[in-house]
């Protein structure tokens, strides 16, 4: 058992570090996240290093590296500013599906161009009234001749608004029995004639991404925009969550220890009392128990992405993962607010904002109830 990097994973990782503490500027993060903006320059340039979709092969303008050289790159750019960091590694949101499930030509039209920078994509999963339960859809898709006509409403959309492309979750057959085997996913393209996006309006934190409410009236799309088999949405829509929960994971552990670092250095140098905070046995046990609860989020995220690279399915340990490592982000953020007291508490120096950041990775990709569900479920099986 080798818990080393590789060379080259080791060489990826310093790349990633040295772009975001070159490009991720603190002032820049300050004023984009104050006025909601996308971090659109960032972008285009982190995509013309190749750091956006590594994991997809070279002929769709990826470096045909797996998912843990990826989550590598998003540990790192969280780690410099939490949500510069998080509009980046979402800005190629559910392209995975069309690269696991598309046809070529699908492959071939969409996916380059997410991974040069020229196009946001994003999962139109969550309706209104069904929140985490995806086993039925009230998005319908109705077929007539070589088309698709889908109606519905899709809500908390990342990228919904800014998107190029939505991979949409529809239900193509609403009398099959379960319900979940008449879902289907379709590629709908964001200009389409009836499709509409709204920002959802102010939130708690990841200020620079769009979530939006997405409304679909007769939107015809071509028959071929089918992703996959008809009926076949709805699994395939939990394999790439296998994927990108290991993503958010990875999010959760970069915000963790981008959080943790600002309190080190602050305690390092506070005064209290005629000496340095860190003296303290106090500060020092919480500095011992964050950092702890960091390495154990950083093993269970990296055998989770090691695993999926090795081709093997397991929705247990990638719940675990992002269970664990979203929890891990709120803490730490919460204990470094802490530790800077009053200062904490004020933009400019951060931990506030990458606190408000963390707490959607125990929300969006399944809530923490439902990845303890999943693993609930696995632990248990089925039971006689």
């Amino acid at each position: 058992m080798d818990f080393e990097l590789s060379k080259s994973q080791k060489e990826i990782q310093k790349a990633a570090r040295d772009f975001a503490k070159g490009e991720f500027d603190k002032e820049l993060a300050l004023e984009l996240d104050r006025k909601h903006e996308f971090p659109t320059k960032i972008w285009q340039k982190a995509a013309d290093l190749g750091f956006i979709c590594m994991h997809f092969p070279e002929k769709y303008s990826g470096q045909g590296l797996g998912v843990l050289e990826n989550i590598l790159v998003a540990e790192e750019f969280c780690r410099r500013d939490s949500s510069i960091g998080s509009a980046l590694i979402l800005a190629n949101f559910a392209s995975e599906c069309i690269l696991h499930f598309g046809s070529d030509e699908l492959k071939e039209k969409f996916l380059p161009p997410v991974a040069e920078g020229q196009m946001l994509s994003a999962g139109a999963f969550t309706e209104p009234d069904h929140g985490s339960d995806i086993t039925f859809m009230d998005t319908g898709a109705e077929k007539d001749g070589d088309h698709w006509v889908i109606n519905g409403s899709k809500i908390f959309i990342t990228n919904g608004d800014r998107a190029g492309f939505l991979c949409v979750l529809c239900q193509t057959d609403p009398h099959s029995k379960p319900t979940y085997r008449g879902i289907s996913m379709i590629l709908v393209e964001a200009d389409r004639k009836g499709v509409s996006a709204t920002d959802v309006g102010q939130k708690m934190g990841i200020h620079m991404m769009s979530t939006s409410e997405v409304v679909f009236k007769d939107v015809r799309v071509p028959a071929s925009n089918l992703i996959g088999e008809e009926g076949k949405g709805f699994y395939q829509v939990l394999e790439f969550f296998d994927e990108s929960r290991i993503l958010i994971a990875a999010q959760a552990l970069g915000i963790a220890q981008g959080a943790f670092d600002r309190a080190l250095a602050y305690v390092k140098q506070r005064e209290q009392f005629g000496k340095k905070i860190a003296q303290f046995q106090v500060t020092q046990h919480k500095l011992a128990d964050m950092a702890t609860k960091i390495e154990l989020a950083r093993l269970i995220t990296y055998k989770a992405a090691w695993n999926f690279d090795q081709g093997r399915i397991d929705p247990k340990l990638t719940s675990m993962a992002k269970m664990y490592a979203a929890r891990t982000a709120v803490e730490v953020a919460d204990e470094a607010i802490q530790l800077l007291g009053g200062y904490g508490y004020m933009a400019e120096y951060e931990v506030e904002r990458f606190y408000r950041d963390a707490k959607i990775t125990e929300i969006y990709e399944g809530t923490k109830e439902i990845q303890k569900n999943t693993i609930a479920s696995a632990i248990i099986g089925k039971l006689k």
